[in-house]
């Protein structure tokens, strides 16, 4: 308390603890750290990550000026650039992507703006969020350092800060307004669980004796004894590799065979369960990452229409506000997110959607042409609806 009075009092910076920001490894009941890289290395959160991520990054972008209270798309314009090539590194698809992973992993991405000498953006450029360190600044407002790092393909090596104005930063929901928190680091329980299910699975398949039992002798046997039997039954019948070998005794020592404990069982049941709760997390429906054990085709197919609703469009929108946030200075322009493009896979969908928008004269045959990628109809050919 008393080096924050003085920080204000000399006018420094305030940098938030690094507790703050969860972002190291936490500990849960089920004994397992839990961290973004830890709950990457369960299918049920990558496939999750991927999916909106990827979904997202597959959505065109346009950037549209309002004038007299209508749009007109502004294709000149710096930041349309920018959604054709962010960075010289990455594609819109790649930057949009690694921006969402970023905060659904971490709880917030954050990228440079990079601006020219006339102030206008030609860059956006991705800042890993283990590079940054968030700091108040004495006006209340956020700034980030960039700490020097030495990337897979080398760095800077140089420590900056980013001011207001020069970074985007997309975030999870936050708890103060400033930061985004993980949905790692709320429901670490839920990833602590299935982290120890995935690892007991694991040492099943790699303990596992096959055929699976107990070995009974006569007497006691020696520390040495039991040493070898052990490294003996190890090294020729544990594993899958081994599944099935005959095992020769000796010495009258008997095999008890055992079989799966219904506590055994239960555990493995307990693996498909955690893609539920994993899926819940991200809210994304279980056919989305190919779980479709109470799947139909048709709530398959209405799976995706959620996912479209109640995942990507709140993302999307994030997106959207952030651009006009910190990327646009002039409020008459905005970036949009076409998620009509989700279509682009369902022929029969995409077509019936043209012909009531045909019908209720809301586009022209030939606007709904241009839409995919044909060519105009000469005129007098029902070129107006």
């Amino acid at each position: 308390m008393i080096r924050a009075a003085l920080s204000r009092l000399w006018g420094r910076p305030e940098a938030r603890a690094l507790s703050d920001f969860p972002g190291l490894p936490i500990g849960t009941s089920s004994g397992q750290a839990v961290s973004s890289h830890t709950a990457e290395n369960l299918a049920a959160v990558l496939a999750c990550v991927n999916a909106i991520a990827s979904a997202a990054g597959s959505l065109p972008a346009y950037v549209y000026r309002s004038v007299d209270g209508r749009r007109q798309e502004a294709p000149a314009h710096p930041v349309a650039r920018l959604t054709r090539q962010p960075n010289e590194r990455q594609t819109w698809p790649d930057f949009v992507e690694w921006l969402l992973a970023q905060a659904l992993l971490h709880g917030n991405a954050l990228a440079e703006i990079v601006l020219d000498g006339a102030g206008r953006p030609v860059a956006l450029t991705p800042i890993p969020w283990g590079n940054v360190t968030p700091v108040l600044l004495p006006s209340g407002r956020l700034a980030f350092d960039v700490v020097a790092w030495q990337g897979p393909f080398g760095g800077t090596g140089r420590s900056r800060r980013l001011l207001p104005g020069e970074f985007l930063h997309l975030k999870d929901r936050s708890d103060d307004g400033l930061i985004g928190r993980s949905r790692i680091s709320r429901a670490r329980e839920v990833i602590g669980t299935a982290q120890a299910l995935q690892e007991w699975s694991g040492s099943l398949w790699r303990n596992q004796a096959t055929p699976s039992g107990a070995i009974k002798v006569s007497g006691t046997m020696g520390a040495d004894a039991r040493a070898r039997l052990g490294a003996a039954l190890r090294e020729g019948f544990a594993g899958p590799q081994n599944a099935r070998k005959v095992l020769i005794l000796e010495s009258g020592a008997e095999w008890q065979a055992l079989s799966v404990s219904p506590e055994d069982a239960e555990v493995l049941a307990s693996r498909r369960f955690t893609v539920e709760e994993l899926c819940r997390l991200y809210q994304v429906p279980p056919p989305i990452v190919q779980d479709l054990s109470h799947g139909t085709f048709t709530n398959s197919r209405e799976a995706g229409r959620w996912f479209a609703q109640f995942t990507l469009a709140p993302w999307v929108r994030k997106i959207e506000a952030e651009f006009a946030r910190s990327v646009f200075t002039d409020p008459a322009f905005a970036l949009e997110v076409d998620m009509s493009a989700l279509m682009r896979g369902d022929a029969e969908t995409r077509w019936q959607s043209h012909k009531i928008a045909v019908d209720a004269k809301i586009l022209t045959p030939n606007e709904v042409r241009e839409i995919e990628g044909f060519n105009p109809m000469p005129e007098g050919e029902g070129a107006a609806a």
